[in-house]
Order: C-alpha cells, then sequence, then structure tokens
C-alpha cells in the first residue's frame, strides 16, 4: 500500500546514496546541513591511537557521525548535551589525543546515542557522563569554518524558549539557502528555459529537507541543500498526471506532484516557505499540463462509486487524496473505516449484519456506556468543547500499526525508543476492543488493511520489539480466528470492504470524516467533535505572535492529527445497484433477427438503401481512384466526413486534426491539441463537433462552429488507440489495456463549465487494446489487442462473451457483420478470420502476403486496405482476392465509406487522402 510503496523508494534513494545513515536519525523539526569525510579518532587508555573512518554530519541540533564500517553503530551527539566545542587541542583536552593532526574538531559532552550497530535497527542505546570525541576531518582547512557553525548551532540549541530556538535555526537555514542557488548545469538539456526558482523543503514521512525548486519548460527539479539522498530529484513535466495544493501543519504551503493517475504514492511533495511561491509553481505546471490532466472532483468519483465503476475501495483512496490526506505527511495519512466488528469467531459471516461495525457512527459513540460518560464530561466542558481527547488519525496511530515495516520511523518519532510492549499493535481483536472501550482510543483503520502486502502484519525483519507482561515476545500481529494467514485476514478484510453492506451504509461513515456531519450543529448531534486544532481553519498560526506559543501550537497539531478537508456539505447519497443501460434487453448474439414489417407491393426507404448497398457491393472491383492530396506531413490516422459529404476531417501522427473542403478542393483548417499523434477521429449528429483520440491518453472535442476545442476527456493512463460514439456514448480504446465506456454530452459552446463525463464501463484487457468496433444496435463491443487477441464484449451486462486468440501478432482492425452475426479481423499476421458471435468459433481465415491494415464489408464482400498500399477486393464465400487495386505508396491506414456504399475516401503512411468512386 501506500506508506509500503513510499518506503520502497526511500529504500532505492538508500541504495543511491550506499548509507545507512538516513533523515530519521534527526529529531522532529531538524535539518541536515552537511557532511564531510572524517575519522573518529579513538585512544584505549594507551598511547595507541585507532581511527574509524566515516562521515561527521552537521544537523541544526546534533553531530552525527556514520562509519563506514557496518559492525561500528552511528554516533549521535545532540548539540544541546555538548559542555565545549573546538579545534583539537584548544579544549585542554586530553593528553591521549596529543598526536591527532590539527585537522581535529573536539567535543565534551555529556550524553551519547549509539543507533545501529551492525546495521540492526534496535533501540538506540544512550551512554552518560563527561567524555570527549575527537573528529579528524580529511580536508584541515575547512576545520575552522565547521567549528564556528557547531558553535552557532550549539548556542541556538542552548537557548531557554522553544521559540528562540526555532527562530535561529530556522535565520541560519535561510541564510544557508540564500547563499546558494539551483545548479544549472543540472538540467537535463542546454536548451531548457528556466521558469522560476525558489527555495522549498521536500517532505516525506516525518521529515524535511531543505533546498531549491526550479522549473522549466520541460522539467520540474528539486536540488537538496545538503546533497542528499541524491543531487537532485528531476520530474518530467509531460509525466505528471496530477497536481495538489497541500496544507501542511494546516498552512496551505505544501504541493504534491503525481506521475500516476490511481496511486497515494506521489512523486514529490514540497512544502513552500511562501504561499505565492507555492501558487505560483502550481499554476504554471497546471497551465501546461492543462490538456492533459482530468479535473475529477469530489463529486464525479461519487457518481462513478454510486454506480458501481469505482470499488469502496478506490472510492475511499480518491476521497483522502482530495481531502489533503498523503502518505508523505504522517499527521494527515489516508484513513479507512474499521468495518468488521467480529474478531472472535471462528468464521466470518459475510451475509450477517452483526458481523459489521455501525458505519452511522464515529469509533467514539461505538460503545454505549462509554459515550454516556464522554458526554457528561464534554456537558461540564467549557468552550470551546470537543467529546474526544485523542483523533481517530495521527502519526502516532499510524505507526502502531506500521511499526514492523517501519521502525525507524517509531524510533525517529519516540526519541530513539519503541512502545511499551503491551501497547503495541499485538492483536487486531484486542485492537479493536481497545477501540469500543478504551477510555482514549478512538482510531480508524488505515488503507493497508486492505490491500494486499501483509508485511505489516509479519515481523519479518525479527525486530526485538520487548516482551508483554506474560513472557511473550512481540512478534507477528495476532489474527483472528476466522483468518488462517496475513494473506487470508487482509483478502476477507477486503471482501468485507466491498460487500453489499457496507457499499449500502459506506455513505454514512463518509458523512463523518469528509461530509456534512464532520462539523457544526451536525457533528454534535453525530457525537463526532474533536479538539478544534484539529480542524482545518480552527486555528490561524500567522496570528499567533509569541514564538513559544507558535511553536507548540504547530507541534501540537503536527503530533495530534488532523481532520481531513471537508468535501461534502450536504447528505451523501447511497449506492445504487449498478445499472448499464442498453438499447435491447437482451444480448443481441442470441436474439432472434426480425425482418422490418413491410406491406406487399409496398417499398420503403430503407429498401431502397440497401438495394443501393447491395447494386454497390456487386460492383466494388470497380472502383476507381477520383481525386487525391496530401494535406499530412505524417501518416494519415482518421477519416470523417459531414452528411452532406462537403467537409472531409482526418487525422495524423503529425499530431493535428484537419478540416478539407471536397468542394473547394482547399484545406480549410489545422488544428493541433497536443505535440504527440492523433490516433482516430469521428464526427457526432449533426456535424457539430469532431472528435479525436491520441497518443497523450486523451480524446478531443473539437466546436467546427465555434472553431476551438471545446472539451477533453483524460481518461486513460495511456495513447488512445480508437473511438466510436453511439446514442451519447462515448467507448475509448487504450494501449493501457482498457476499453471504457463514457455518458455525456460535450458543452455545448466552448468556454462554458467542462461537462464531466461519467465512466459507464470499464472493459479490463490483460495488454494494449488497438482497435474497437460496435454493432449496428450498439449492444456488442469488438476489440483487438497487441497480441493477437478478439474480444466480444455484451455492453449490456458490460461482461466478456467470447476471447478468441486467432492472430500471432497485433489486431489491426475488427468490425461486426451488418446482421451482428460474425466478426471480421485483420492482423500483422496477414490473416483475414471471421468469426461466429454466438459460439465465439473461428469458422473461416483467409490469408494475404502483406498485412491488411483496414477494412469495410458487407458480410460477404471485404475491401480492405493493405501493408502495400493496394485496396484488395475479397469474397468470403468463394475464399479468394477478386481484385487488387492500386492506391498508395504507403500502407493504407484508414478507410471510410458513406451510408450508399457509393463514395470511399482511404489514407494512408504516404500522407495522402485518396477519393475513390464506384463506375457501374
Amino acid at each position: 500500500m501506500a506508506f509500503i510503496r513510499k518506503k520502497q523508494q526511500e529504500q532505492q534513494l538508500q541504495l543511491y546514496s550506499k548509507e545507512r545513515f538516513s533523515l530519521l536519525l534527526l529529531n522532529l523539526e531538524e535539518y541536515y546541513f552537511e557532511q564531510h569525510t572524517a575519522n573518529h579518532v579513538q585512544h584505549n587508555g594507551s598511547q595507541e591511537e585507532r581511527k574509524i573512518r566515516g562521515s561527521l554530519k552537521i544537523c541544526s541540533k546534533s553531530v552525527i557521525f556514520e562509519p563506514d564500517a557496518i559492525s561500528q553503530p552511528i554516533i549521535k551527539i545532540p548539540l544541546r548535551d555538548c559542555i565545549k566545542i573546538g579545534k583539537h587541542g584548544e579544549n585542554g583536552a586530553n593528553q591521549h589525543f596529543a598526536k591527532a593532526k590539527s585537522g581535529g574538531i573536539s567535543l565534551i559532552f555529556s550524553q551519547v546515542y549509539f543507533i545501529k550497530e551492525h546495521n540492526i535497527v534496535a533501540p538506540y542505546k544512550i551512554e552518560r557522563g563527561k567524555m570527549e570525541y575527537v573528529f579528524e576531518l580529511d580536508v584541515s582547512g575547512k576545520v575552522e569554518d565547521v567549528v564556528e557553525t557547531l558553535l552557532q548551532l550549539h548556542r541556538a540549541s542552548c537557548l531557554d524558549k522553544l521559540g528562540d530556538q526555532t527562530a535561529m535555526i530556522t535565520a541560519i537555514l535561510q541564510s544557508r539557502l540564500a547563499r546558494t542557488s539551483f545548479d544549472k548545469n543540472r538540467f537535463q538539456s542546454v536548451s531548457e528555459k528556466l521558469h522560476m526558482e525558489c527555495k522549498a523543503e521536500m517532505v516525506t514521512p516525518l521529515v524535511t529537507n531543505p533546498g531549491h525548486v526550479c522549473i522549466t519548460d520541460t522539467n520540474l527539479y528539486f536540488q537538496p541543500l545538503n546533497g542528499y539522498p541524491k543531487p537532485v530529484v528531476q520530474i518530467t513535466l509531460q509525466d505528471v498526471r496530477r497536481i495538489y495544493k497541500r496544507r501542511h501543519g494546516l498552512m496551505p504551503l505544501g504541493l504534491e506532484v503525481f506521475c500516476t493517475e490511481d496511486n497515494l504514492c506521489s512523486d514529490i511533495y514540497l512544502k513552500f516557505y511562501e504561499s505565492q511561491d507555492r501558487d505560483d509553481l502550481y499554476f504554471y505546471i497546471a497551465t501546461y499540463l492543462e490538456h492533459h490532466v482530468a479535473e475529477h472532483t469530489a463529486e464525479s468519483y461519487m457518481l462513478q462509486w454510486q454506480r458501481g465503476h469505482l470499488s469502496n475501495y478506490q472510492y475511499l483512496l480518491h476521497l483522502n487524496n482530495l481531502a489533503d490526506r498523503s502518505c508523505n505527511d504522517l499527521s494527515q495519512y489516508p484513513v479507512f473505516p474499521w468495518v468488521i466488528s467480529d474478531y472472535y469467531s471462528s468464521e466470518l459471516d459475510l451475509s450477517n449484519p452483526a458481523t459489521f461495525r455501525d458505519l452511522s457512527k464515529p469509533v467514539g459513540a461505538l460503545n454505549k456506556e462509554r459515550l454516556e460518560r464522554l458526554l457528561i464530561r464534554y456537558e461540564e466542558m467549557p468552550e470551546p468543547k470537543f467529546m474526544y481527547g485523542s483523533h481517530y488519525s495521527s502519526p502516532g496511530y499510524v505507526l502502531f500499526y506500521l511499526v514492523r515495516i517501519a521502525p525507524e520511523y517509531m524510533l525517529c518519532l519516540q526519541n530513539g525508543r519503541f512502545d511499551n510492549a503491551d501497547r503495541m499493535f499485538n492483536s487486531i481483536a484486542e485492537t479493536w476492543k481497545n477501540c469500543l472501550d478504551g477510555a482514549t482510543d478512538f482510531k480508524e483503520l488505515i488503507p493497508e488493511f486492505y490491500g494486499d502486502d501483509v508485511s505489516f502484519l509479519v515481523n519479518s525483519l525479527k525486530l526485538d520489539l520487548g516482551k508483554r507482561q506474560g513472557g511473550q515476545m512481540v512478534d507477528d500481529v495476532e489474527l483472528p480466528l476466522w483468518a488462517s494467514s496475513p494473506e487470508d485476514f487482509l483478502q476477507k478484510s477486503k471482501e468485507a470492504l466491498e460487500s453489499n453492506y457496507v457499499s449500502e451504509h459506506l455513505h454514512e461513515w463518509i458523512d463523518l470524516i469528509f461530509g456534512y456531519k464532520q462539523k457544526g450543529s451536525d457533528a454534535v448531534g453525530a457525537h463526532n467533535v474533536f479538539h478544534p486544532l484539529t480542524y482545518e481553519g480552527g486555528v490561524d498560526l500567522n496570528s499567533i505572535e509569541d514564538p513559544d506559543e507558535k511553536v507548540a501550537m504547530l507541534t501540537q497539531i503536527l503530533e495530534f492529527g488532523q481532520t481531513p478537508k471537508q468535501l461534502f456539505v450536504t447528505p451523501h447519497p447511497r449506492r445504487i445497484t449498478p445499472k448499464f443501460k442498453s438499447l435491447s434487453q437482451t444480448s443481441s448474439y442470441n436474439a432472434p433477427i426480425v425482418d422490418s414489417p413491410v406491406s406487399p407491393g409496398e417499398e420503403s426507404f430503407e429498401d431502397l438503401t440497401e438495394e443501393s448497398k447491395t447494386l454497390a457491393w456487386n460492383n466494388i472491383t470497380k472502383l476507381q481512384l477520383h481525386e487525391q492530396y496530401k494535406i499530412h506531413k505524417e501518416a494519415v490516422t482518421g477519416i470523417a466526413v459531414s452528411c452532406n459529404g462537403s467537409s472531409v476531417f482526418t487525422t495524423s501522427q503529425d499530431s493535428t486534426l484537419k478540416m478539407f473542403s471536397k468542394e473547394s478542393k482547399m484545406l480549410q483548417r489545422s488544428i493541433s491539441f497536443s505535440n504527440m499523434a492523433l490516433s482516430s477521429c469521428l464526427l457526432l449528429p449533426g456535424d457539430a463537433t469532431v472528435i479525436s483520440s491520441s497518443w497523450d491518453n486523451n480524446v478531443y472535442f473539437y466546436s467546427i462552429a465555434f472553431g476551438r476545442r471545446q472539451d477533453t476527456l483524460m481518461g486513460h493512463d495511456d495513447a488512445v488507440s480508437k473511438i466510436c460514439w453511439h446514442n451519447d456514448r462515448l467507448y475509448s480504446a487504450s494501449w493501457d489495456s482498457t476499453v471504457k465506456v463514457w455518458s455525456g454530452v460535450p458543452a455545448e459552446m466552448p468556454g462554458t463549465k467542462k461537462h464531466q463525463f461519467d465512466l459507464l464501463a470499464e472493459l479490463e484487457h490483460e495488454v494494449s487494446v488497438d482497435t474497437i468496433s460496435l454493432n449496428a444496435a450498439s449492444t456488442l463491443l469488438v476489440s483487438g489487442t497487441k497480441e493477437g487477441t478478439v474480444n466480444i464484449w455484451d455492453l449490456a451486462t458490460a461482461t466478456l462473451l467470447h476471447q478468441i486468440p486467432c492472430h500471432s501478432g497485433t489486431v489491426y482492425d475488427a468490425a461486426f457483420s451488418p446482421d451482428s452475426r460474425h466478426v471480421l479481423s485483420t492482423g500483422a499476421d496477414g490473416c483475414l478470420n471471421v468469426i461466429d458471435v454466438q459460439t465465439g468459433m473461428l469458422i473461416s481465415s483467409l490469408t494475404s502476403d502483406k498485412p491488411q491494415r483496414c477494412f469495410i464489408w458487407d458480410g460477404n464482400s471485404v475491401l480492405s486496405g493493405s501493408q502495400s498500399g493496394e485496396l484488395l477486393v475479397w469474397d468470403l464465400l468463394g475464399a479468394k482476392i477478386s481484385e487488387r487495386i492500386q492506391g498508395h505508396t504507403g500502407a493504407v491506414t484508414c478507410i471510410w465509406m458513406n451510408e450508399q456504399c457509393s463514395s470511399i475516401i482511404t489514407g494512408g503512411e504516404d500522407r495522402q487522402i485518396m477519393f475513390w468512386k464506384l463506375q457501374y
């Protein structure tokens, strides 16, 4: 889950730096400034000296020496415990150190910590009593500067008031930042243009690291002041998918950047010193990403969840993200509900409502007797009143659950100690019982309880977490009787979260945590009132003039826990049974085909159209080239034509959408949405809007009347390969292995509020989807993948009817016959395959010398565009090629035919569009 992935990222950075040192060895709110290679000079009571090689790290509240040999412990000397600091020989130093070089720094102190001896994570060992350590710098000329820095930081650490200490250390930090700037040699390219540079801190759980932020026209950079854990962090703006403004310590100073669509683990979290810097950087990235990033709102996610297109787990992840919860900030870690209340039965019955916790009540109100005692105290309390003295989510609670995978975080939070063995996360049942009965325990869960990684439940690191009163050692978490293993526990927890009961009641818990019962009289009525400091806007830190009070307040805010940002101010609707509307109640693959009733001797317009189509296909071999135009700079990928046939729209790998007038034979418009290839296009009914799909993961809606983009749908994680439209439904295929079905009409005119497309269904594939097509009634969809599989889907139920692995390479094109009984597919292997829709059986396969890239067919005959540039006419019943017609000089990439089958347009790799006519 989130924290585990974040920890894995940090471990990768540790591998990069090859250090045992971590910022978690610092105190909370402490900074790491610089390091120097040095020797720790030891003396054992004789004239012999022993030198331990390593690096000396200067931090704002301590000196840390990391030996190169992992058998040796890391040494941490708090500056407040130092008695004297100076060059060796100036302190009236011990005569045993007489041989030390002039590059020595002497520290005389009363307390020292020993950490990670033999690289084992364990509580810090403390040695007390007056001692002197000498550190010999490799560069002796730096001794005076280092001593001066240490003396300055020592003075700050020894100030009586915490506010004065913080102010002096902040001044030292800002001075260092002001004397340095971002190293432009770190740019990825010499042609990059600098947009802005400012000071900021990179935020990771429990620690922040100061440095310089720099943004160019192509990259976002962060360069740590101390070069740790690597010299520069670089993020390509083109990779960014989401950005969020964040509160940090209840202040509007944070910015979190994600290069993923659905993940709580961000790529970087920055905290700025000035909110204006944060806003400027956000504006620049948002402007750059305007056409690449989906503007998801809580309401849009809610609609998807209501209709069953998001799981309960996914929905809660999205709500946490929108409510400022981040796995980088333990005071605002994602919060998830306890949903199971039965931890003692041997079997878990998810059909029994008694198995579940009452989701309409906060944890503190689940025990009636405890609630009564709390309410009596609440009534007697002076303003501002609160019911619960602790929060449902705090850094301490998060690390309580995660201590087995994040022991260094717990040691950092608790000054080098683990918690008392009996207060540790020993048992699921015990923890739940304490949340029900304990006087001060009201905590909820974290996402890891509904994830796939069991490591937080298992003491795989073999940590010595202490011995309980009964004599047993703290080891793995004790599971309920109904769980046979940690994996089984997580699986059943996930099943419980997605159960019918939770789906029907989850909105009640959302009201408490993210909704209208979070604040005000509704919160009082729901017994959901926490300390005022935990709420956004509960205190204005800028208005507090006393520095001591301000620091104390901030510390309390960060350690006590924070209530999520409120997302809903009205009651959250309940989940509804997922429904997927279709034109027919039964799937057309097994529905009988009925002829339309026409009276004898009466000819309908439809009959005439059918007759003209039959005539056209009977003469398809007589196709002749009429006109050709080279209007693109790269291969043509899509063709759409207005109803009257006067305007032809084409897309291309040159990233442009072109509008060509067939009457004037002139190019009328050229539109570019991004710098990436467009893959297909279509016209909406009414000819007012043209839709284009792009390799930049987006679908673009272009208003022909207004001459500009009116909407952007950002619904995929990879290139969109093909789109279809029917009855206000958009079907989009993507290389991200999905086909998505969207409901909604784009904004009628540009400049109006962007329309939110609702995701109705997601058809998941194992690999990239390269093509899709609908049957005539739009009740079935066929998809073709890059690994040669043809899939037939029933859109009424959004389920897979058949999966046919019938090509040995990419499926280039696939389409239903007009009667929906068969599917034809072409692939990179040169095959034309005919599949029976009802049984999924491959009933015919023809082979050509070159792959056929695109085609149109009437169920019997096929007109295909070949890799060779020819147009081929196939007789499926006779299993032969009837005609080869010379066309393009490169592959034919797309083909369009009008409804009467009398006019055809092709596009090719030769950048041309060709107009063909039938000669009867």
